[in-house]
């Protein structure tokens, strides 16, 4: 494969998780290697022209529009970034592979199976492309230094403990959003918790089975906005009118495992007080792991290494020693910290670095994972369990 001397990036939404993506072409240069081939910001894509303008001058972007197409059609432009509601995914997505981009979707990767289907053929007749989907969990460094113990001295997971809670849904007069409407599966689940779903498969291989699911709606109904928001609507005035909520706040469920490991699941948007609280506890053969995003710069674990007098769970600060932290950081040595913004920056690295055919990073996953990251969330609704009367 013939190195590009440079690739032309656009992102379609200037939202929030838009807004990231931009901020991560912006510096996926400045990490690791320097033979990356030079990204040139193109363009950033939104319906609502204050957002697209915003972002693109943001993040140093050389133009803004108001619709896709533009983007899609542009000969400037090599790779996208599809980071608008879910429903939109599908459209974009195949129109861009038609037009020989290389796609970067983000997760879940369509509102249904028969799309995330469709988006997979059309990726397989782009032999060429890259057609990727964004995990970005994948790129924390304490996630990738757990995994190091799992795959050594900690021994294969037995029990995976997932808890995702947020709290952008809990007030009732928080207005209606595209992330509130669909049906079930496509409110909490997918929105969340298809994070949890492939970090866990990240641990312990492919899901063989989903038990014991339920689903609630504590906010039944919520206002029309009277205006555009990034990301989660807050601030934005309302009307007097109450729109129908279509899908799920919480979700609880279990799994099983090929490898023989379960899994626990607990989802919420209306856990008060809980802005981004995801974490992880790794039940393992010989010993336990466990990584809170509020602390993402670090992780504990516990083993029978230590002498039983001194023995206990300690915290492990993430240092150059450990995966993406040298040169991935201006200061790359333990307590510096780093967040949820750089793992969008590795991986904005790993699909540029795919696209010019270096395997300096672990790859995105591509869009058939995607899909079934899809099935394992359409199996959590088919076992919803029906409530039993007492």
């Amino acid at each position: 494969m013939t190195q590009p001397s440079s690739i032309g990036v656009a992102v379609i939404g200037a939202g929030m998780v838009g807004r990231a993506h931009a901020n991560a072409y912006r510096n996926a240069a400045t990490v690791f290697g320097l033979d990356l081939p030079a990204p040139r910001l193109v363009a950033v894509a939104d319906l609502h022209e204050p957002f697209a303008a915003d972002a693109a001058a943001r993040y140093g972007f050389a133009r803004a529009e108001t619709d896709w197409r533009a983007v899609v059609e542009s000969p400037e432009v090599d790779a996208v970034s599809v980071a608008v509601a879910n429903n939109l995914h599908r459209e974009i997505t195949e129109a861009a592979l038609a037009a020989g981009k290389h796609v970067l979707c983000e997760k879940p990767l369509a509102p249904s199976i028969a799309d995330a289907q469709a988006m997979v053929e059309a990726a397989a007749a782009a032999p060429g492309q890259v057609g990727a989907v964004g995990f970005t969990f994948r790129r924390s460094p304490a996630i990738n230094a757990i995994k190091q113990q799992v795959e050594g001295a900690l021994g294969p997971v037995r029990h995976f403990v997932g808890n995702y809670w947020c709290d952008y849904g809990y007030d009732p007069g928080r207005p209606m959003s595209w992330r509130y409407l669909g049906g079930p599966g496509s409110g909490v689940l997918a929105d969340i918790g298809s994070h949890l779903v492939d970090l866990a498969e990240f641990f312990c291989g492919p899901t063989a089975g989903v038990q014991g699911a339920t689903m609630a709606t504590l906010v039944p109904e919520r206002p029309r906005p009277l205006g555009v928001a990034v990301g989660h609507a807050g601030g934005v005035q309302v009307s007097d009118e109450r729109v129908p909520v279509e899908n799920e706040d919480v979700c609880t469920f279990t799994t099983s495992y090929a490898s023989g490991a379960v899994g626990t699941f607990s989802l919420s948007r209306v856990a008060f007080g809980h802005a981004n609280t995801l974490r992880i506890d790794l039940f393992c053969e010989n010993g336990t792991a466990s990584f809170d995003l509020t602390r993402p710069a670090e992780f504990t674990i516990a083993d029978p290494g230590p002498a039983t007098p001194v023995n206990g769970v300690r915290t492990v600060f993430i240092g150059p020693w450990h995966p993406y932290l040298a040169q991935g950081l201006p200061m790359d040595f333990p307590t510096v910290g780093h967040g949820q913004n750089d793992f969008f920056v590795y991986q904005a690295r790993a699909f540029l670095d795919q696209i010019a055919g270096s395997v300096t990073l672990p790859p995105c996953p591509d869009m058939a994972h995607g899909l079934h990251n899809l099935r394992v969330l359409d199996a959590v609704v088919s076992a919803t369990d029906k409530p039993v009367q007492l």
